[in-house]
């Protein structure tokens, strides 16, 4: 009888290692918690930050590997574009980056998860620079 080929196992996508929704929209508002009394960003952001937390909670589930939530209610990221209007140096993206990085490190994730969060956010913040300074 022959012997069926095994497949490998799946690997879990950072989504379902941190438990998936739920992490991610705790992880959102620990940010913008930050974000809410910071005079670099707050100025940045509308009046309400409801929709502003809900399309980045549904951005990160699926940028980690979660349902394409996003992409099926706004489309693609196109965050330069997205982003564009806003003018972005470093004392705005440093306090970006400070924020996501204590939200990030709060979060309880696992070690693994942390360093892969914070890496993919360091080059995102990198990239959406559009101002010298």
């Amino acid at each position: 009888m022959p012997v069926e080929p095994q497949s490998a196992p799946a690997v879990a996508t950072l989504y379902e290692r941190v438990g998936g929704s739920p992490f991610f929209e705790a992880l959102v508002d620990r940010f913008y918690a930050g974000v809410d009394t910071d005079p670099v960003l707050r100025p940045m952001y509308p009046e309400d930050l409801t929709a502003s937390r809900r399309h980045l909670a549904l951005f990160l589930s699926q940028y980690f590997g979660g349902p394409p939530v996003y992409g099926q209610q706004r489309g693609h990221p196109r965050l330069r574009m997205r982003h564009a209007p806003f003018a972005i140096a470093t004392a705005e993206r440093d306090a970006w980056l400070r924020h996501m990085r204590a939200a990030v490190e709060s979060s309880g994730a696992p070690g693994d998860a942390i360093e892969e969060m914070l890496r993919y956010f360091q080059m995102a913040a990198n990239s959406l620079l559009n101002r010298l300074g």
